[in-house]
């Protein structure tokens, strides 16, 4: 197979896993919010976050990160694009942790809170840069969401995770 052919598989893979990702996001958007903080979402999007760090590679993972902050911020501007960079790229060191240097040492749900709740810490972070340090008492509230949201998330990679290798194999055999 030549070097061009791998190329388009792999940018071909990418953007599907991207465009699946930003479709989750759009999709849980339109939900009533279930919480009683406006704003916090399950995170959806982080199932395919999660994939591309257990399957296809980080890079993977860290280009879709990438490429949701640049939508949240061309579609909803430069603090959301902040929110979803920091989440996503302390979430995604987690989702590293755990998927690759310590493999099988939690199942999906377990990764799914911990990322969910490094996600909830690093826009915090940020928040708490940009509004000062009232952010912090939400901080409960959050860790405790980050149990429920990371539950729904790891749960659902692992029944979608069949479907999403199939789908890679087609872009990358």
């Amino acid at each position: 197979m030549s070097k061009k052919l791998v190329a388009a598989q792999k940018t071909a893979l990418f953007g599907i896993l991207s465009a699946q990702a930003l479709l989750l996001s759009f999709l849980e958007g339109l939900l009533p919010s279930f919480f009683p903080v406006q704003g916090i979402k399950l995170g959806l999007s982080n199932i395919v976050t999660m994939y591309c760090v257990s399957s296809p590679g980080i890079s993977y993972a860290l280009a879709v990160t990438l490429f949701k902050a640049f939508f949240a911020l061309i579609t909803r501007g430069a603090v959301a694009s902040l929110l979803s960079l920091s989440g996503g790229l302390l979430s995604l060191l987690g989702m590293i942790v755990f998927f690759r240097l310590l493999p099988g040492k939690l199942g999906y749900v377990g990764i799914g809170v911990i990322c969910a709740l490094l996600h909830n810490a690093g826009q915090i972070i940020v928040c708490a840069l940009l509004m000062g340090k009232t952010v912090f008492a939400l901080s409960p509230l959050l860790i405790a969401l980050s149990v429920i949201t990371g539950t729904v998330t790891g749960i659902a990679l692992k029944y979608t995770l069949p479907l999403l290798e199939k789908q890679s194999m087609r872009f990358l055999n």
